[in-house]
């Protein structure tokens, strides 16, 4: 299965805060058809990767402006469903009051691409609707801004927790194998064995 990477940058806001952020956008899939992952600042270049594929469907792994700016304006480029767990229809709303996604990302279900299935991980604390997507036949998860080369997403703003979201990585994804690459929603990829030591002593740390 190709996993290829497309990078945009734009500016996170949240909180009345403001940061400029490089965003990784996940294109899955093989020659003729492929699932995006976060549609982030600048549909068109999206759209240039995607280079006439069917896309299958947009899936958002969490609300968060940076990582939906782009939603719409690419549904309407490429003609595809945009996905979202609606614990994070709040955030969205924000971002587009006057629109909506497609359908809801639903735990346990999969996103089909390819010839390959992912299946759909809730990892809330980063925000409450964020998802993983985990795909055990290449041995890989997408896991948006929930983990990351480094440790866990941010916490400290509106809608995110710390605590909820060392239990989603401790519960769900090192539940995974060691060897499974974690591609991230900004930066570098990772591997679940490289993260694991510094998810558990910070759960440690906060009694979890």
């Amino acid at each position: 299965m190709a996993i290829e990477l497309v990078t945009t940058d734009g500016i996170f806001a949240l909180d009345g805060g403001e940061w400029e952020v490089t965003n990784n956008i996940w294109i899955v899939g093989d020659d003729r058809e492929v699932v995006v992952f976060d549609a982030a600042h600048d549909h068109a270049a999206i759209v240039d990767a995607v280079n006439g594929r069917r896309v299958r469907a947009i899936v958002l792994t969490h609300g968060h402006n940076d990582h939906i700016n782009a939603a719409v304006p690419l549904r309407d480029a490429v003609d595809a469903p945009i996905l979202l767990h609606p614990d994070d229809r709040m955030l969205w709303d924000v971002v587009w009051p006057n629109d909506m996604p497609d359908r809801d990302l639903t735990p346990g279900a999969s996103v089909g691409s390819g010839g390959h299935e992912l299946t759909v991980l809730h990892t809330p604390g980063h925000s409450p609707g964020c998802c993983s997507f985990h795909d055990a036949a290449s041995g890989a998860v997408f896991s948006g801004d929930t983990l990351f080369c480094g440790g866990p997403g941010a916490t400290g703003r509106s809608f995110s927790d710390e605590p909820t979201i060392l239990r989603s990585i401790r519960d769900t994804l090192l539940a995974l194998p060691d060897h499974t690459v974690v591609h991230t929603g900004h930066g570098d990829s990772t591997t679940i064995g490289a993260e694991r030591e510094g998810v558990l002593a910070r759960a440690g740390e906060l009694g979890l």
